[in-house]
């Protein structure tokens, strides 16, 4: 599939990439897809365990697995997907909607929101997975 551009940010992305045989994000044509991305320290590989840092750090790896593929980032994005274990917790939606008019003051994107039993990483409340437009 030579038309797909993969890409793995540095520490986490690599990481994962080695460890999983998976990419964070790809590029098809005009679009980037990203991976899930967690509120995982990209350095570290520690999730945060501050439920505000964790959310805060999940839309930065978003922000950061967009660019690393060529994107501008969150102005691009016109789909969220995010998968929560807590879909109830009052301050967690509070949080994410703060973060949602944070990173994308100038639109809205279409977005679904899935409460899950467990996410794939110790500790972690919150996945996000964004759709972005880049011509």
């Amino acid at each position: 599939m030579s038309h797909l551009q993969y890409s793995s940010y540095k520490g986490f992305g690599e990481h994962m990439r080695e460890a999983l045989s998976y990419s964070q994000a790809v590029r098809i044509g005009d679009r980037i897809e990203i991976s899930g991305q967690g509120g995982w320290d990209p350095s570290t590989l520690k999730v945060h365990a501050d439920l505000s840092q964790e959310i805060e750090q999940a839309f930065a790896n978003v922000d950061l697995a967009l660019k690393d593929a060529g994107g501008k980032g969150w102005s691009q994005v016109y789909r969220v997907r995010i998968f929560t274990t807590e879909i109830k917790n009052e301050e967690l939606m509070r949080l994410l909607v703060e973060n949602l008019r944070k990173w994308m003051p100038d639109h809205k994107p279409v977005l679904t929101g899935v409460g899950v039993t467990g996410l794939a990483l110790e500790g972690m409340r919150i996945e996000i997975e964004a759709f972005a437009h880049v011509g």
